[in-house]
């Protein structure tokens, strides 16, 4: 592949995610929002009116198909942004969206008061009264478990008009990170430069020349570093708003704020801390390996990628990775099989990097089908992040087409299984193809890579995202270099006596974007310890797993998280499922080690 990054002209139409799925064209979606001021006038209607059975399920159902149009509305305004961040037109119909859904939400705020204040022997009545609200029961249970979080209408419009400020600090993030910032070309040994973006940086980490990993390190942390300032006043914005918001809802922390929001006790995030703890001598073993086998008198944070068998990597077009994504996905049966290769042919993904589109991947899980963004190298890597979005996409799928509206959209907590069970699923496919004992230990030393940058790394980050959170709750303003000591200190924690740990990586928290994502990142290790456990169960159970599996898939959130993936097997309160996980980087890392003795 080039190593110049195209414009988004250049891109075949193949390779792009086709939009006019949603709306034909921008008019088509001006069109669509400019209803939204009809329906907020008939919403806002029922102000004082949902104590009445037939006005709440009236209100109910349009609010259904409201939210609905909504979710519609943003994917194509927000994907067709995110092609191109520097598109100005693009960011202008974001935030015309953005201005009205909050408009709409202000006028919606009444909705959460009033529904508190009925009480359960009234709706207990309602329900009799209007059978139809029954499609509604696990929204308003939900809803009214929070009760004692739900403040009185006027403060809830207050609180509902603030929305698009709270936003401001993951935009400007986004703007400085994605569209401003720019950083020299790494040069290689040989004096050859390389583009370096944020899309770029990861292909260069796993170079083999350790001149290009190192160039392209400093280049962009001295960039970075050049913003640091800038970059913690944004992040200490971030927190202070989650804290306003936390405070004014009556919780003790953001933290405990955000876990509630999706119904997941705070021990399961604290559990994962503490197990992750009690294993760290694994993860320094796999660190001591890395150093040793690279060869290096010192190891440096741009030594981590980089593959420790050479001569095996190959470029994986993108073809070929598809085919063998589908291939390794088997065991979840041909009904699934079909629905990704439905998305393979029909242009749901937008597969390679142009200049100015958004950086990393994701899924987003629009009712006309999902949406996929890839920055596709042509790496194993990259193939593994093809199965791990288009997990996230089925995911989608499978809830929206089986569930209504209203208990189609899955929670967070529940989101990273998914995607982690078909990476799992994909190396275990890889492992089994091979008899080769190098191409072994280069598919195992990416297994372990998984496991450091999964359920080590992320929960690297979750305490990071802890403890500033908890500087933020006792008053302490997020400096730079407040920031930079302690992503400094975990970092010393995590990676043992084996890593040089120097001030560039201490500047890493200010290009993660989840930190603008309110306690996101321990779900991507609690949902990769799920997904291992799941992967298992699937290989060794059979159908019967497969269908309590795809019956999580299809879930949405018609029940708690715990409980969905209780129904597939895996029990997310104690501790088991992550130290099992971590069992299995233990039995692979022996395995890896005898390997490359041999």
């Amino acid at each position: 592949m080039s190593d110049t990054i195209r414009e988004r002209s250049q891109i075949p139409v193949a390779d792009t995610w086709n939009l006019a799925d949603m709306y034909a064209d921008d008019g088509a979606w001006e069109q669509e929002l400019a209803t939204l001021q009809t329906d907020k006038e008939f919403l806002s209607g029922f102000a004082g009116r949902l104590g009445d059975s037939a006005s709440l399920l009236a209100y109910l159902t349009r609010m259904e198909q409201v939210n609905a149009k909504l979710e519609l509305l943003a994917n194509y305004c927000m994907r067709k942004a995110d092609q191109d961040t520097r598109d100005n037109a693009c960011q202008a119909m974001v935030g015309k969206f953005m201005g009205i859904m909050v408009e709409l939400s202000a006028a919606m705020s009444f909705e959460t008061p009033e529904i508190m204040a009925i009480s359960e022997e009234a709706l207990a009545q309602m329900y009799t009264a209007e059978p139809g609200l029954e499609r509604y029961r696990r929204y308003l249970t939900d809803l009214r478990r929070m009760k004692e979080h739900i403040l009185s209408p006027a403060e809830e419009k207050l609180l509902a008009a603030a929305g698009e400020m709270a936003a401001a600090p993951d935009t400007i993030f986004g703007m400085l990170s994605d569209a401003d910032m720019t950083f020299p070309d790494a040069v290689d040994a040989e004096g050859k430069p390389h583009t370096l973006t944020q899309g770029t940086f990861v292909s260069c980490q796993e170079s083999a020349d350790r001149v290009l990993r190192r160039s392209a390190y400093e280049n962009l942390y001295d960039t970075i570093g050049s913003f640091k300032n800038t970059a913690a006043a944004i992040l200490n914005a971030q927190n202070k708003q989650l804290k306003f918001f936390a405070e004014a809802r009556r919780y003790s922390s953001a933290f405990e704020a955000a876990l509630d929001g999706t119904n997941v006790p705070t021990a399961v995030y604290l559990n994962l801390i503490e197990a992750v703890h009690k294993n760290m001598d694994k993860m320094h073993r796999y660190v001591a390996l890395r150093k040793k086998l690279l060869g290096v008198d010192e190891l440096h944070i741009y030594d981590v990628y980089t593959a420790l068998v050479p001569g095996v990597e190959e470029k994986i077009p993108f073809e070929q990775a598809k085919q063998t994504v589908y291939e390794s996905l088997a065991p979840l049966g041909e009904e699934y099989r079909a629905i990704l290769n439905e998305g393979f042919e029909n242009r749901w993904i937008d597969v390679y990097e142009n200049v100015g589109k958004r950086s990393g991947a994701y899924s987003a899980g629009a009712s006309v089908h999902p949406y996929v963004l890839l920055n596709y190298t042509g790496s194993l890597d990259s193939q593994f992040v093809l199965a791990h979005e288009m997990g996230h996409a089925l995911h989608s799928y499978l809830s929206n087409k089986n569930q209504n509206p209203v208990d189609a959209d899955y929670v967070i907590f529940v989101a990273e299984v998914a995607s982690t069970c078909n990476e799992a699923l994909l190396m275990e496919h890889l492992l089994a193809k091979t008899t080769d004992k190098k191409q072994r230990a280069y598919l195992i030393n990416h297994f372990l890579e998984q496991f450091k940058g999964t359920l080590f790394r992320q929960t690297m980050f979750a305490e990071f995202e802890l403890n500033i959170g908890r500087m933020v709750q006792q008053g302490q303003t997020l400096t730079a270099e407040v920031l930079c000591k302690e992503y400094r200190r975990l970092n010393e924690l995590y990676f043992g006596d084996a890593m040089v740990v120097d001030d560039r990586i201490a500047l890493e928290w200010a290009r993660i974007p989840h930190f603008y994502y309110n306690y996101y990142v321990f779900q991507y290790a609690t949902g990769y310890s799920a997904a291992i456990a799941l992967s298992r169960k699937l290989l060794a159970e059979g159908q019967s797993a497969v269908d309590a599996y795809l019956g999580f898939l299809s879930g949405g959130c018609s029940k708690s998280p715990i409980e969905l993936l209780k129904g597939a097997g895996v029990d997310m309160t104690g501790p088991e499922p992550v130290e099992q996980a971590l069992e299995l980087f233990g039995e692979l890392l022996d395995e890896m080690e005898a390997l490359m003795e041999e």
